[in-house]
């Protein structure tokens, strides 16, 4: 029975390529490490100019908005990403860090203070709501509502509806922000210039669209991990308390074993042969960075977490010019939760657990679980 931690196994040994039926089109998921790295440089064989088509399935139903600068090309690509990349490194300022730590502490104390906690819904979302308040520079407040639109805005009950409030949503932020401007995303967004004009409405949606839906469930399902891991691995805990140096090798390693996005699209402008199957013009390919992460010719026993691994040339967050604008910031929120557990958790129970099992046409693959109710212990000493 394939191991729903990597359903690829097989097929990635057999052949370079997997043929995955996704909404009724045939899509040869790339599987190798090496092959993957390599299309995902090459954006005039493999484009990301296809708006709402580079997430597989893709999302025509339940946005109207591309994602900048995630579904754009060279050369407009670097000119659409530098607008919002000084937002997407404020996980290295100090005062970020602090607020961050801040979080932290807080939702390990609620933790250490319950006799269970349901790890998804109330540590998880709200680790991944409130620190995005940060990156965004906006009141602390409007996490609440980002809470509500659970694990992803997308794929979680009426996927088109929620999207369709979070666009009404963000389009209200940046109304608000022409009237009184500041210092936070949706301000600088109003304020920018591309090419020498004001960004259009559906720019700047496409912007938020990707802050807001984009990694989301990235956090949200690798903080569920990392505490599932140590709750069945305590002396891995312990030993991360002995050995903090160990803290951003462990971090790296979660990302490459527990990414919850199994792939994602690119289109053929042209009709191109694909490992020996022909992707006519305007068809996909899909760029499997989970079948890549678990490649047993880079990475040695990789179904294994070692949390030392080093060197780690994961594909957690993409490869070439597309690769993750929120990197730093999912780094920033996984190292400070593994030191904050070494720190101040002795042992976590689990009392109740459900997987999250995605389901496509050939295959299954756990991403993560819909529900993980525990019970921690605190440290019996500070470190």
């Amino acid at each position: 029975m394939p191991d729903p931690d990597d359903p690829f196994r097989e097929a990635r040994e057999r052949c370079p390529i997997h043929l995955g039926d996704f909404q009724g089109e045939t899509i040869p998921m790339i599987l190798r490490h090496k092959d993957v790295r390599k299309a995902a440089k090459d954006w005039k064989t493999y484009s990301s100019d296809a708006p709402r088509r580079v997430p597989i399935p893709s999302e025509e139903d339940v946005r109207t908005v591309r994602q900048y600068p995630l579904e754009v090309d060279p050369p407009v690509h670097s000119e659409y990403r530098k607008l919002v990349e000084p937002f997407f490194l404020r996980p290295k300022l100090p005062e970020f860090q602090a607020k961050l730590d801040a979080l932290q502490n807080r939702l390990i104390d609620e933790a250490l203070q319950q006799d269970r906690i349901e790890i998804l819904r109330e540590f998880a979302i709200p680790l991944q709501s409130h620190a995005l308040t940060y990156l965004l520079n906006v009141d602390e407040k409007e996490a609440e509502t980002w809470i509500g639109w659970g694990v992803h805005v997308f794929k979680e009950g009426d996927g088109s509806s929620k999207g369709a409030f979070m666009e009404q949503y963000c389009r209200s932020m940046f109304e608000q922000a022409e009237q009184s401007p500041g210092e936070d995303f949706f301000s600088a967004l109003n304020q920018a210039e591309f090419q020498g004009r004001k960004l259009s409405m559906e720019e700047k949606l496409g912007y938020a669209n990707i802050a807001f839906a984009g990694g989301r469930d990235t956090i949200i399902y690798t903080a569920v991990r990392i505490i599932a891991y140590f709750a069945d691995n305590p002396k891995a805990l312990a030993c991360i308390r002995e050995h903090p140096e160990m803290i951003n090798t462990a971090a790296e390693e979660f990302f490459r074993m527990y990414i919850p996005l199994t792939h994602i699209g690119r289109v053929c402008p042209h009709d191109t042969d694909v490992h020996g199957h022909t992707v006519q013009a305007g068809g996909r390919v899909s760029l499997a960075w989970s079948s890549a992460n678990r490649d047993a010719e880079v990475f040695e026993d990789p179904n294994t977490v070692k949390l030392d691994r080093k060197p780690n040339p994961h594909v957690a967050f993409g490869f070439g010019i597309h690769n993750c604008l929120g990197a730093h910031h999912a780094r920033a929120i996984m190292r400070g939760l593994i030191l904050k557990l070494s720190e101040r958790v002795e042992r976590i129970e689990v009392l109740e657990r459900e997987d999250h099992i995605e389901k496509a046409a050939d295959y299954a693959r756990k991403i993560g679980y819909e529900k993980l109710v525990t019970r921690w212990h605190p440290a019996t000493k500070s470190y």
